[in-house]
């Protein structure tokens, strides 16, 4: 299986905007200098990046919890993409909380440590320390 993304940049670092698409049509939006380094309007790559890992995270813990005999009511994550010198991403800290049924708290952060350790976008970003913080809710 193959997934494709577009981007487009015109003009200069700084005063230059551009667009990222998704190939499936769900997302088209702008990005520019302010967006990424500053507090402009639009998105960013280390936005979407976390939006990435959340979504993989959640999907990956959700099968492995559902192997285990435990369907899951919801798992709500957020990824925070840190950007440091460089620019370079130097951390991502991932926050989840589940409603999981007839799990205890100690077994969730088991698993979640296991869907951190194996979902394809942690595995694609590990030069990156990566943070977790699981409990249930």
């Amino acid at each position: 299986m193959i997934r494709e993304s577009r981007a487009e940049w015109k003009g200069s670092i700084k005063e230059g905007k551009g667009t990222v698409r998704f190939g499936s049509g769900a997302f088209d939006g702008a990005y520019s200098w302010r967006s990424r380094f500053e507090d402009g309007d639009g998105t960013n790559p280390e936005e979407l990046i976390g939006a990435a890992h959340a979504g993989c995270f959640s999907m990956a813990l959700s099968d492995i919890l559902t192997e285990a005999g435990y369907i899951p009511a919801s798992i709500n994550t957020t990824a925070k993409v840190h950007l440091g010198e460089g620019p370079a991403i130097t951390q991502i800290e991932l926050s989840t909380v589940g409603k999981v049924p007839g799990m205890d708290e100690k077994q969730f952060i088991t698993f979640a440590e296991k869907a951190k350790d194996g979902c394809p976008v942690s595995k694609a970003l590990a030069s990156v320390e990566i943070k977790l913080d699981a409990r249930l809710g």
